[in-house]
């Protein structure tokens, strides 16, 4: 154990999170295996990720049979309830885990309905309502870190409810978020409530940007007049996402250092979260954005494929702060090809929130199927 890069990871002061959560890895033990053998402090759901957890399978049959006898009849209503059960479970097992770090790590994340998004008012009051329903200390609120979204982070912050600030792409939303978390626990202390409780994460997606680059680079190399100018835009192949992602730590390192934040006594950093970390692209490391992104007071939340591939032949070194200059040129770069980041960053936001939502609706259907062939037996 004492060779596993996992485990190194932690020394380094970078948390590992599983980015996964279903009946199936509660029930057979493995979430346990990831969490007492390989370090694993934190878990993050989606609604994707329980979408594919409970389509096609018997694992949640019992307990949905159980809710349609207590007269539960909504399909979201029922969704809720399972997740619920699912991460009150999970907490419970990183509770230790939370203890030991004094209540900065040992969280699972539940996120508020997708369709919710540009909602900030149902956003609160769903995210208020989760929170309370489960209890536990140990529990993260995602909230989407849309543009409406704001308000919403810094009022749920105020009123002492942790979030995780999920589907982040853009470095100028990220600093937006950073912000409305010190507003939230500014206002908090105005109000003389405590402060030290509060946990927050900002979930910087990463993965996703080389994709949408990348397409739009080939496209531009297809096109492309001369060899020399093919080669050119080649060589900017696979480089955004973890640039886009370092100049973020750069930005919250300085954020979290200022006098501003230092002046709030007591209070958590909000912790740089990379998400969307397994490797899309067959040509790049399958820890590419694993091992290019490692770096002290953050965490990578980790599909178990990528989990397991670093723990195999991951090295765990801090690389975070290398090539800052070649990052900051890249983005140079990429505008002189053609690609402007920002627009990127806007798809790429409005696209996740799509997925999202598209996946929610699945799996409300499926619900929805399930109960009624269970209420005509």
């Amino acid at each position: 154990m004492n060779g596993n890069p996992l485990r190194k990871l932690q020394k380094i002061g970078q948390s590992v999170w599983l980015d996964n959560l279903s009946r199936h890895l509660l029930d057979s033990g493995e979430l346990k295996r990831w969490i007492e053998e390989d370090g694993v402090t934190g878990i993050t759901s989606n609604p994707t990720i329980f979408q594919k957890a409970i389509s096609g399978s018997k694992d949640y049959n019992s307990s949905l049979k159980s809710l349609l006898r207590k007269g539960i009849r909504d399909e979201k209503e029922l969704f809720l309830d399972l997740a619920i059960e699912d991460i009150a479970r999970a907490a419970d097992m990183l509770w230790p885990a939370y203890r030991q770090s004094g209540g900065k790590d040992g969280f699972v994340s539940i996120e508020v309905s997708p369709d919710l998004a540009y909602d900030p008012g149902k956003t609160v009051a769903e995210a208020q309502r989760l929170f309370s329903a489960i209890g536990k200390k140990n529990i993260l609120i995602k909230v989407p870190g849309t543009k409406p979204g704001l308000p919403a982070i810094e009022q749920l912050t105020a009123e002492g409810v942790n979030v995780n600030v999920t589907l982040l792409f853009s470095r100028n939303r990220y600093e937006e978020v950073a912000e409305v978390y010190l507003r939230g626990l500014e206002k908090r202390t105005r109000q003389g409530q405590p402060i030290h409780e509060i946990v927050s994460v900002a979930s910087f997606f990463v993965s996703r940007v080389d994709t949408l680059v990348d397409k739009l680079l080939e496209t531009r190399m297809a096109s492309a007049s001369t060899d020399a100018s093919k080669q050119k835009i080649k060589n900017l192949l696979g480089k955004a996402a973890v640039a886009n992602a370092k100049l973020a730590y750069q930005k919250y390192k300085n954020i979290f250092s200022s006098k501003r934040f230092l002046d709030l006594k007591g209070a958590n950093v909000q912790r740089i979260l990379w998400g969307s970390t397994g490797t899309k692209n067959p040509n790049y490391s399958d820890i590419k954005y694993v091992q290019e992104l490692i770096g002290p007071d953050s965490i990578n939340t980790l599909p178990e494929a990528t989990l397991m591939a670093f723990k195999d032949h991951g090295r765990a070194q801090i690389t975070i702060g290398d090539r800052l200059e070649d990052a900051e040129r890249l983005f140079i770069e990429l505008k002189a090809a053609g690609v402007d980041i920002n627009q990127v960053t806007e798809q790429l936001e409005n696209e996740g929130v799509k997925l999202f939502s598209d996946s929610f609706s699945l799996l409300l259907k499926e619900i929805a199927a399930k109960r009624d062939s269970f209420l005509s037996e």
